[in-house]
């Protein structure tokens, strides 16, 4: 309805731009511009009633989910850190006997963490050259003689790695002999009798030193990320800051594609920047080519690289979880994109070479204002399976782009000289923030810990289950180390089947 731009030639539409069906061709101070002012209070409270709904489904989901599940080892067990230990006492010492004085109606058993990283890539080396060698054996007809090293003798293949895992084998069960009887850490995961119990432990301050039996909840067993306990307090720590730099690094190497990107979108400046391709780009088909799908299929193939990295990043930082490395991967993930994909993509397009308005914050929504409505690539966000455990953070990050909008329709109604639409929007990423705090209140702790009421029913009727004394019994070793556990990649290896001592001794 505007000419702010130019007239519209609705017979070449394929050739017009997309600006003149965006806001920023309203005129300045045209009444039209009330209509997009309603529609940012109608999306904002659309999409907050349609939050507090889903948030309240999804909590509701997890409780019905927790009620119809079986007993899994994560419900009943903590982890405990920060073990102190006595001269005379060992770590698994400590422990049985401080929760047995202070919680012996509840507490059941507890796993020592030991030190396994030497015993870990011993069992990955293992692992590797099984594979090797089952590849040889179900290739008969390839060629298996091989000589080793630059004038050794020509050897069977088969046979040289048959004897190699037969050794590695043998240096396996040593070295399960030596973390059983000294590589201990001073982290254990605690089980304890009832779902309430475990609970108590958890959420309760254990000592007097904030510093001393620092508990946290268990993951799975399968969950368990066993490499971080292979980490001194020191390394983890050095380890976090060396991700958020390489993060940032990342994120600021990351300009140059979306930069590069940003201008094979924008043919006059593809032209200013490569003038010896402008007879080319003349030619139609070229020109959509390059300024249509070539952007957005370099921008995907270098998304596609992002999450791998960050997961890699989150592996280092000190998760006890694959979940919690995951998830830490999304966050990053998500912060990464926001920047890289929407401020970047819009400075470099329109605002990047205009350093003035860093000098001053107060302009940078009217210059988004400006920027935005203007060649905006859409890029779909990644998506992870977590189980509703993820939804705050899906939540948090709708909350994050409604308040975003309110900061650009500020900047735009100020741009288009309607001062009393600025001013009537201002309350708005207020009460946004405000309905935001209330949903952390009201079901956000249900996705921290469930509550006390459901944990002592769902105790009270499995209380007289036969099966839980079956499951108990599994619950005493489910979180033991899989490094500790017997393997056999030889063939006629029976007798190293096993570690040297039985799992009773440790």
């Amino acid at each position: 309805m505007g000419t702010q731009l130019h007239e519209i030639d609705f017979t070449d539409l394929s050739n017009n731009s997309l600006d003149l069906f965006t806001i920023s061709n309203v005129n300045i101070g045209s009444k039209w511009l009330w209509i997009h002012f309603s529609a940012v209070y109608i999306v904002t409270i659309f999409i907050c009633y349609q939050l507090y709904n889903e948030y309240k489904y999804i909590s509701s989901e997890r409780i019905a989910y927790f009620y119809s599940s079986k007993p899994q080892p994560h419900q009943f067990t903590i982890l405990v850190r920060g073990i102190p230990v006595s001269v005379c006492s060992s770590v698994s010492e400590s422990v049985e006997t401080f929760f047995t004085e202070f919680h012996p109606t509840t507490y059941l058993s507890h796993m020592v963490v030991h030190r396994t990283s030497k015993l870990r890539n011993l069992i990955n080396e293992a692992k590797t050259l099984s594979k090797r060698l089952l590849h040889l054996q179900s290739e008969p007809s390839q060629h298996t003689y091989r000589h080793i090293g630059l004038f050794g003798q020509r050897v069977d293949l088969v046979d040289h790695y048959g004897k190699k895992l037969v050794d590695i084998e043998q240096s396996v069960r040593l070295e399960q002999s030596n973390v059983s009887l000294a590589e201990e850490t001073r982290a254990a995961f605690v089980s304890f009798k009832s779902r309430y119990g475990a609970a108590i432990a958890f959420h309760l301050p254990q000592s007097t030193n904030p510093t001393q039996w620092v508990t946290e909840q268990a993951p799975e067993p399968d969950d368990v990320y066993w490499p971080f306990f292979s980490s001194s307090f020191m390394r983890t720590w050095i380890s976090k800051l060396v991700v958020i730099v390489a993060c940032i690094l990342l994120t600021i190497l990351f300009l140059i594609p979306v930069v590069v990107v940003q201008g094979l979108t924008n043919l006059s400046q593809l032209e200013t920047w490569l003038p010896f391709l402008k007879s080319i780009l003349t030619i139609t088909f070229f020109g959509q080519v390059i300024t249509g799908y070539l952007p957005n299929l370099i921008l995907q193939l270098f998304l596609k690289i992002v999450p791998p990295i960050m997961e890699f990043l989150s592996s280092i930082q000190g998760y006890i979880s694959h979940s919690d490395i995951e998830k830490s991967a999304c966050k990053k993930v998500l912060w990464f994109t926001i920047w890289n994909i929407f401020f970047a993509t819009v400075f470099s397009g329109s605002v990047l070479s205009k350093v003035s308005i860093f000098l001053e914050p107060k302009n940078i929504p009217a210059k988004l204002a400006v920027a935005v409505p203007a060649q905006f690539i859409n890029v779909y966000m990644p998506k992870y399976e977590t189980a509703g455990k993820f939804w705050p953070i899906v939540h948090n990050s709708m909350i994050f782009s409604l308040v975003l909008m309110h900061a650009i329709a500020i900047g735009i109604f100020t741009l288009k000289k309607l001062s009393i639409a600025s001013t009537l929007l201002f309350p708005l990423p207020v009460l946004t923030l405000l309905f935001n705090a209330y949903c952390r209140k009201r079901f956000l702790p249900i996705f921290i810990a469930y509550p006390a009421e459901v944990l002592i029913k769902k105790d009270k009727e499995e209380a007289s289950v036969p099966a839980m004394a079956e499951f108990y019994d599994k619950l005493v070793t489910a979180y033991r180390d899989p490094a500790l556990m017997p393997i056999q990649y030889s063939v006629n290896s029976e007798s190293l089947n096993r570690p040297l001592m039985s799992s009773a001794d440790f």
